[in-house]
């Protein structure tokens, strides 16, 4: 097994794009790697004990967003249109052409790898994961009340209520801490216009519905309903509810959470053989 190390992308509109991979030793020929896409403001790192649990099995790819981790912070490109190109980009540089990809995605990173599925398709799909994010099913899940304008108010304590209301299980001070610089770094427009509210709701329910390829959608009991609403329309979504967790479920619950994604990512590989395909 490698240790995680880290590496740089260079995308289509010169923001330099930080990633940290992890995997196989080197000569284990891998035919699908699992590419993990952090939620707002947070870095990759927060994805480290599911990329060395998957390790033995999977190469996986952590992205730092632009604007987070460790991720340039260009002036423009922070609506999920460009955010999502940029996985697709960051995909192409990194993993080989017949090599499949199984995305998992959690929070607004969903939302990014469902406009990732919008544009790109499902060719290189070999599995899609969805953790802790709204999929534009009913009932709505109302937006955090005064959220942006506590932001703008006073934004450190604002940050701090977040990063502590995204555990619930205790976590080291530094570590928050840590979360809470990293997400002040972004200028405080940029952070804002992350939220994709120019784009109708019901647009990600559209596009999960039709989804092909394996479907994971792992959650907190805010979104069970929407849970059940998507497993009516879709049968063969697998759904997870964790009632033990905060938003951060794969930090909380990361043994469950990671025995669970291994196994998910093993099984659709298998399909995935069995039909004779990479990509």
């Amino acid at each position: 097994m490698r240790e995680i190390a880290a590496e740089s992308v260079l995308v289509s509109d010169g923001a330099r794009l930080n990633l940290l991979r992890a995997g196989p030793e080197s000569g284990s020929a891998s035919k699908s790697v699992v590419v993990f896409v952090p939620g707002w403001c947070m870095p990759a790192a927060i994805w480290r004990d599911s990329m060395l649990a998957l390790a033995h099995e999977f190469e996986s790819i952590a992205i730092d967003p632009r604007g987070q981790g460790d991720s340039d912070f260009p002036a423009e490109g922070y609506r999920i249109e460009r955010r999502s190109e940029d996985i697709a980009e960051c995909i192409e540089h990194c993993v080989p052409p017949d090599v499949g990809v199984f995305l998992v995605g959690w929070s607004l990173g969903a939302l990014e790898c469902l406009q990732y599925v919008r544009v790109r398709g499902e060719t290189r799909l070999h599995g899609l994961v969805l953790v802790d994010s709204s999929v534009g099913e009913e009932p709505a899940i109302p937006p955090a009340l005064g959220f942006r304008e506590a932001l703008r108010t006073n934004r450190q304590v604002a940050l701090e209520q977040f990063v502590r209301g995204m555990f619930r299980s205790a976590r080291p001070e530094e570590e928050i801490a840590g979360f809470v610089a990293g997400a002040l770094r972004m200028p405080l427009e940029n952070s804002l216009s992350l939220f994709p509210s120019h784009v109708p709701r019901e647009t990600w329910r559209d596009i999960v519905r039709e989804v092909r390829s394996p479907l994971l959608y792992a959650v907190t009991p805010a979104y069970a309903e929407q849970a059940e609403s998507l497993r009516r329309a879709r049968m063969a979504t697998r759904v997870e509810i964790f009632e033990e967790a905060g938003h951060a479920l794969f930090v909380d619950q990361a043994e469950r959470f990671n025995r669970m994604l291994a196994e998910f990512a093993a099984r659709a590989a298998r399909l995935v053989q069995a039909r004779g395909g990479g990509t």
